[in-house]
């Protein structure tokens, strides 16, 4: 099992939400392993100098890029589900089987899995 966060969970991180930081600490312990999009960090990203915390955070986490087909696949998978947003889409192609998501974005990222028909644990941000 991974953790895959979203913008909204990348944005809870940069405003020191201390609910997201007790999820992490417990992730962190348990050694599961954090995931992100490249298009959620450029969601959440806007000034480096003022976003140590996410900076941090981001240094210990994957950071998937979106690459070549992954853009025509996060298409499909839009069409599919009657969604619009890239970066929620980009998101739900991380989720395998089992994973957690955290989201504030709870019913657009559970549309998207049950098209993709992946089971996996969302908890909202």
């Amino acid at each position: 099992m991974k953790a895959i966060l979203d913008a909204g969970a990348l944005i809870a991180i940069d405003r020191r939400d201390r609910a997201i930081g007790a999820r992490l600490r417990v992730l962190q312990r348990d050694g599961t392993p954090l995931r992100t999009s490249a298009a959620a960090v450029a969601q959440a990203w806007r000034n480096g100098q003022r976003q140590a915390n996410l900076a941090r955070v981001l240094a210990g986490m994957g950071v998937e890029p979106l690459r070549r087909d992954d853009g025509k696949r996060v298409g499909e998978l839009l069409c599919q589900a009657g969604s619009a947003d890239v970066v929620d889409g980009h998101v739900a192609l991380l989720v395998a089987t089992g994973d957690l998501i955290l989201t504030n974005d709870p019913a657009d990222i559970r549309a998207l899995l049950r098209t993709r028909a992946v089971s996996a644990s969302v908890q909202q941000v």
